[in-house]
């Protein structure tokens, strides 16, 4: 992996979400206000952030994914994209999610279908924009069974008044995506995905990929570290295989999540310099057949 130049993100690929063309390596916004954003530690440097967006557009990055409801206690993140990027490029894709939202002291609620246009216009005005290119309808975690038809509906509707161009679904399941393609078109899914993934969600990204839809997967290096990010103990085959090609346990899962399928976007999150320019990299390694099915066995509890 080692290289005199950086390698930039159009190693990985490029996929269209609707009419706009991306390279398959993004960046995740979370991170970028610190850990503090979830209540897990202090509050990211600004200065630092702002260089990270920056450096992420030098380096090929066109696609990044964010919230309103990603803020610390000094820290928001469509924020410092607005101070980093604005005016931004022509070829740059913010995508956002709503249905999760944060009161000004933290506190978390959902919001009802008529809510989603007060939060489809927040980001708007934190962002700095006259439309949001993707918003993603976030489901919460007890939601996996209930009926999405209402609050998909009313962002079909905003996309129709010109607010949004492309809707994507997150947190869902196969028949959620049914639902919406019903209402609207589906750009893009944004579910946890990586190495130890159980089979539906193979089953899943097998399904959008056959419909033309990108599989965007979150916490594909935290794996169940979540947003405390990846634990210390990574098992004695990813490390062979980080080892092998002279890579980072992080790459080796990104490049295998990206091998998963053309359709297949990675949007690693950091607020770190150096881990930016690693996930980029990322988007170079190739890792084998072989190494793909060793990788591939962790799902069934294989080391």
């Amino acid at each position: 992996m080692m290289t005199s130049e950086p390698i930039t993100a159009a190693a990985a690929g490029t996929w269209k979400l609707g009419d706009l063309t991306v390279n398959r390596m993004g960046l995740g916004a979370m991170r970028l206000t610190g850990s503090a954003a979830f209540g897990l530690g202090t509050p990211s440097n600004r200065e630092r952030s702002i260089s990270v967006l920056r450096r992420a557009l030098d380096l090929g990055v066109n696609h990044i994914d964010t919230a309103a409801f990603y803020f610390s206690p000094l820290r928001s993140a469509n924020e410092l994209i607005n101070r980093a990027l604005a005016p931004y490029p022509d070829d740059l894709v913010i995508t956002t999610k709503v249905g999760p939202g944060r009161d000004p002291s933290g506190e978390w609620l959902w919001a009802t279908p008529e809510q989603l246009r007060g939060q489809v216009e927040e980001n708007l005005r934190q962002l700095g924009r006259d439309h949001l290119d993707v918003v993603n309808l976030r489901v919460p975690p007890g939601g996996k069974t209930g009926s999405i038809a209402e609050h998909f509906g009313a962002l079909a509707e905003l996309r129709e008044a010109g607010l949004i161009r492309h809707l994507g679904i997150s947190n869902v399941t196969p028949e959620h995506l049914s639902e919406a393609q019903a209402i609207a078109p589906v750009v893009c899914v944004q579910n946890q995905y990586g190495i130890g993934a159980p089979a539906e969600n193979h089953e899943f990204l097998r399904v959008c990929g056959e419909q033309g839809v990108a599989f965007v997967p979150f916490f594909a290096i935290a794996g169940a570290g979540r947003e405390v990010g990846a634990s210390d103990t990574d098992s004695a085959g990813i490390l062979a295989v980080a080892r092998a090609h002279g890579a980072t346990v992080a790459q080796v899962r990104l490049a295998w999540t990206l091998q998963q399928g053309p359709h297949v976007l990675a949007i690693p999150g950091t607020g770190n310099p150096d881990h930016l320019v690693a996930n980029v990299a990322a988007g170079a390694l190739r890792l084998s057949d072989d190494e793909l099915g060793r990788l591939g066995s962790l799902d069934r509890g294989g080391e």
